[in-house]
């Protein structure tokens, strides 16, 4: 690879997500993909790609990261322009039918220490390349479902909001060491993040929320969301565009990506409230 060649390297690149399609529209810029995922196999559309080198590499495993950072230190002379934290996990639970480990837990090291152990490690190549005068940058998906706080999805919405007062602090921290921060407000994108999870999860026998049943199971599934889905390709070039146009700070990309914090801050709270708890089963809770 060639050293003036722009480089970037994405977390989270298995097939049908958002990463991939990162992949696909940082390849067009004429950017030089490190694209990660905890199995090549995941990868296989991007195998025979040129421009692209596929890297093994799971967020929550220290020896990991150790390896990639290795990989892209040598194969870019040790500089790194762009670092994409787009690797995320989701599990939708009730909060309490939650379980801490399995569920939390588990959230938080892939959406949260995750995040913050990558950008921990690549942080010498982002700087190294701005002293070189590209300038580095790390961006980091956050998510508008902190701001709508969404019945079932407690601890994902928990994760993100964390990711993005993390990401935003980073912003400050590593300003002056020539690196940008974005924190990408990801809107509602069509994924595999639905047909990934379990299908249809089904709630505990000794739920509360049993009432709810139907509504949680569709809700889980993705189906309650489809109508209102971007697809990734847009989501991609969106992205992509803040990203090369040198972009810093919060940015909405997708699908209510604006409206929904806007909503939360100025929406009367019984309006917000009935647009977060509508078709969720929870007026059916209880009695």
């Amino acid at each position: 690879m060639a050293n003036k060649t722009p480089s970037a390297l994405v977390t989270g690149c298995s097939e049908g997500g958002i990463g991939i399609g990162l992949v696909h529209e940082l390849r067009r810029q004429g950017i030089h993909v490190f694209a990660t995922a905890r199995s090549v196999d995941k990868m296989a559309s991007l195998q025979d790609l040129s421009g692209i080198t596929l890297l093994t590499m799971d967020v929550t495993n220290p020896a990991s990261i150790r390896a990639a950072v290795a990989v892209v230190t040598a194969a870019t002379d040790g500089a790194l322009d762009y670092l994409v934290n787009n690797a995320g996990r989701q599990a939708l639970r009730p909060f309490l039918d939650m379980s801490i480990d399995n569920d939390m837990r588990a959230m938080f090291d892939v959406n949260v220490f995750g995040v913050a152990a990558v950008t921990q490690a690549f942080a010498p190549l982002l700087i190294q390349s701005s002293k070189r005068g590209k300038g580095g940058m790390v961006v980091n998906l956050a998510s508008v479902a902190a701001y709508v706080c969404p019945p079932y999805m407690g601890g994902y919405a928990a994760s993100k909001a964390a990711c993005e007062v993390m990401s935003e602090t980073m912003r400050h921290e590593l300003k002056p060491l020539g690196v940008k921060v974005l924190t990408v407000l990801t809107g509602a994108v069509k994924t595999k993040i639905f047909a990934n999870a379990p299908t249809p999860p089904a709630l505990p026998e000794d739920s509360l929320y049993l009432a709810a049943s139907d509504e949680f199971q569709t809700r889980a599934s993705g189906q309650e969301v489809h109508g209102r889905l971007g697809t990734v390709e847009a989501f991609a070039r969106g992205l992509v565009g803040e990203m090369v146009r040198g972009r810093e700070g919060r940015v909405k990309v997708g699908n209510m990506s604006a409206m929904i914090p806007f909503m939360a801050y100025h929406a009367p709270a019984s309006l917000f409230d009935y647009f977060v708890e509508m078709n969720t089963g929870l007026d059916k809770v209880g009695k």
